[in-house]
């Protein structure tokens, strides 16, 4: 297998184990100084002991989904939908690696909206979904 693929591996690994909530394997994809950035809140996670632990920590049940994985060589990104408590976020993962492992991670979420009627014409639903109506 080559390196793309190996990584391509690992990020299915770390996704299914995130599902499973196998914590320990969710974070073996991380180096052990790996940096995690939240945008929209601000927060900065130092190191796989505190990335872990803040996963960890959370108090939703959560469900990951993903949609997509591309990437090639240091730069990957996941698209994702993470369910917390039964609501959808709409997660795009953004990871950079060194050395066989994530060296910095940023992941940005959003929440769902509808889509405002005059542009009905124009689009048709994605695969699998229905169009949320404003």
């Amino acid at each position: 297998m080559d390196s793309d693929g190996r990584t391509r591996a690992a990020l299915e690994e770390h996704w299914r184990a995130s599902e499973l909530g196998d914590i320990d394997a969710e974070h073996a994809i991380y180096a052990p100084d790996a940096i995690l950035d939240y945008p929209q809140s601000g927060e900065r996670f130092r190191g796989r002991a505190a990335i872990s632990a803040q996963r960890g920590g959370h108090p939703a049940s959560r469900h990951f989904t993903v949609l997509r994985i591309v990437g090639s060589g240091d730069q990957w990104v996941s698209q994702c939908v993470i369910t917390y408590d039964g609501v959808p976020s709409y997660s795009v993962s953004i990871m950079e690696f060194a050395d066989g492992h994530v060296a910095h991670e940023t992941q940005y979420f959003a929440e769902a909206f509808g889509a405002p009627e005059w542009r009905t014409a124009l689009a048709e639903p994605m695969p699998g979904r229905t169009i949320a109506k404003a």
